[in-house]
């Protein structure tokens, strides 16, 4: 690990850099060809550094590099570790996992086809991602209705008979492979035809079952000849909305952006044998300052590291940043055994087609907006009843809620939850463990956690080096209680008179759902449906759901503990030896007498008490 005074240190092979803050998350992961080279390139003053470089740099804590033997190699674990960590300041494909794709298990005996949104790599073939879950449930069903394969997922092997023929074998949709009777060799030649069409190669699918149609009838064959040719209308049916948009009959990907301010949305067209047999879209956020090259090349890396398949050719609206372009075509052409090019187009049939790309990714990108603002201006439109309701001079823009959580006055705690503009900042969120207040005393404890919000919040600012988020303070505090929750609170604060927060109570009704809204001693009830109810409501279920996810914690790992302390000859030393070793209590539960007296301070009489312990519950 090299810190930033040791920059001379690093090594000057090709490699992946990843950069750590001050708590040890990785924020940013890169690959280069002489990794002293490019890291030191992000702390050379220029002008031409873009914002977001400027601000990732003074969030790097130290840099952990790993050597590899080549360009390449650093591309594809590059690829990987964007993928595990996601760091903050990467590019990311924040949905790439989501989008439903068709999957046929080719590592069954009898293979099946189904939809499924996990890709992995493990032998079957994935088609896909598809935006459209349930177009690809209907491309399933058809697909169905023309090959008989097996619909369920029993485990079956030829020769063995496997329960009864369910009802899709009686209605003639599945040919029962679970009586055992289904040679494997057979079945799969309807799985190959699936795939086939799949892959958009229906075409020579089609003229050879018309071949087989004429010959069948030819024969006399009059049965199987009109099943051939039900096969070849159900093959149409499935196809019939692959529009053919290249004349080449030629496997190629379509990728389109279209940038607006901080937002840009990547469309891509799928293409197989000329044919439009699939497309989707993802959005990336944060890229004011990036330029479009970047982009394309970022997306490119991590929309192919995941893919089953590598078209022959991908076609482009943008250029990919220049020095990448040559390893990653080459990292494309080594997933896909065969050689892969980038294209920009400039005329001719391609040009019209990636232009076609480009507005599609337009008009979505256009729908995003829309959809972005208007949830945008619902959020103003909470926030202007709020601020005319407490009567403030501009719209609160932090807003802060406090609950306290305990049983009986026992693992007495509260939770702080942080909406921004209207929305919940998690990262922002604060626990506290109520240290001054004993027994059941919501006001007492209220009044603690304010207190050590605020000195919190003090001591930030005065010491620009504290790290925390308890900056800036709000405009609006939000109590859960009534009248004398807010007065216990408005108590403290008037302690600090150079800061002007308003204190309001979230007062409900025996359903637990929001009744009014207390604010200098009156209660302004609230009506149900309308902007404001519903921000007050999400903000006090939020809060309420977030001190009693701790409350519950803290119980649990009470009753860990006594439970351990109940056994003769283990106290809160030998307790935390324990769990420090083990980890759970379940652990512990299924050690042997043998492991628990390895551990340091446990004796044989005391592992076997802990197993006595255990086995009795058991």
């Amino acid at each position: 690990m090299y810190t930033i005074k040791d920059l001379n240190q690093l090594p000057e092979n090709p490699g992946v850099y990843l950069m750590h803050n001050h708590i040890g998350e990785i924020i940013y992961v890169g690959k280069a060809i002489n990794l002293r080279k490019r890291v030191k390139q992000y702390f050379q003053k220029s002008k031409k550094q873009t914002l977001k470089t400027q601000k990732l740099v003074t969030h790097i804590e130290y840099i952990e590099t790993i050597i590899v033997g080549s360009e390449l190699e650093a591309l594809i674990l590059e690829c990987n570790l964007i993928k595990k960590h996601r760091p903050k300041y990467n590019i990311l494909l924040k949905d790439d996992k989501n989008y439903p794709w068709i999957r046929v298990t080719l590592k069954e005996t009898y293979p099946t086809i189904e939809m499924t949104r996990n890709f992995k790599d493990d032998g079957n073939k994935y088609f896909g991602p598809f935006t459209s879950a349930y177009a690809v449930q209907k491309t399933i069903e058809s697909i169905l209705n023309v090959y008989p394969l097996q619909r369920c997922h029993r485990h079956l092997k030829y020769g063995k008979k496997v329960g009864r023929p369910c009802l899709y074998y009686h209605m003639g949709q599945c040919n029962a492979p679970c009586t055992g009777k289904i040679d494997p060799k057979v079945y799969f030649k309807d799985v190959e035809q699936v795939l086939d069409i799949l892959s958009g190669r229906d075409k020579r699918l089609k003229e050879q079952l018309e071949l087989d149609m004429k010959a069948a009838a030819k024969n006399l064959e009059f049965e199987k000849a009109g099943k051939l040719r039900d096969q070849i209308k159900g093959i149409e049916h499935i196809v019939t909305k692959q529009k053919i948009i290249q004349t080449n009959r030629q496997d190629s990907d379509a990728i389109a952006i279209a940038r607006d301010n901080d937002l840009a949305c990547v469309q891509v067209f799928n293409i197989r044998e000329g044919k439009l047999i699939g497309q989707n879209h993802v959005f990336l956020e944060g890229i004011r300052d990036e330029k479009t090259e970047t982009i394309m090349t970022n997306f490119i890396k991590q929309y192919y590291n995941q893919k089953a398949f590598i078209p022959k050719e991908i076609i482009l609206n943008s250029e990919i940043e220049s020095q990448e372009k040559p390893v990653i075509e080459k990292w494309l052409s080594q997933m896909r055994k065969s050689k892969v090019v980038l294209t920009l187009p400039i005329q001719g049939q391609k040009s019209k087609m990636i232009k076609m790309v480009y507005d599609n990714a337009c008009l979505v990108l256009s729908q995003k907006q829309l959809f972005k603002n208007r949830k945008t201006q619902k959020k103003m439109t909470q926030l202007d009843a709020l601020q005319e309701l407490l009567a403030l001079e501009e719209l609160p823009q932090r807003i802060e809620a406090y609950d306290i959580s305990n049983i009986s006055g026992t693992n007495n705690v509260g939770g702080m939850v942080v909406f921004e503009n209207g929305k919940p900042q998690k990262k922002a969120y604060r626990r506290f463990k109520i240290k001054s207040v004993a027994g059941q005393n919501d006001y007492g404890s209220m009044q603690e956690m304010i207190f050590r919000r605020m000195e919190r919040g003090i001591a930030e600012k005065a010491n620009a080096a504290t790290k925390g988020n308890f900056l800036p303070f709000p405009e609006v505090m939000c109590i859960d209680g009534g009248k004398t929750h807010v007065n216990a609170v408005s108590s403290v604060l008037s302690m600090y008179k150079e800061i002007d927060i308003k204190v309001c109570g979230l007062v409900k009704n025996d359903q637990h759902q929001i009744r009014g809204i207390v604010y200098k001693e009156e209660e302004y009830p609230l009506k149900p449906g309308t902007p404001l109810t519903k921000l007050l409501y999400d903000i006090s279920e939020e809060v309420h759901r977030f001190a009693l996810g701790y409350h519950q914690n803290l119980r649990k790992k009470t009753m860990l503990e006594t439970q351990l302390t109940s056994i003769k000859g283990v106290g809160p030393k030998r307790r935390a030896l324990l769990l420090s070793h083990f980890g759970t209590l379940e652990k512990i539960a299924q050690a042997s007498v043998e492991e628990l007296e390895q551990q340091e301070g446990i004796n044989h009489n005391t592992a076997q008490a802990i197993y006595d312990y255990f086995k009795r519950k058991a």
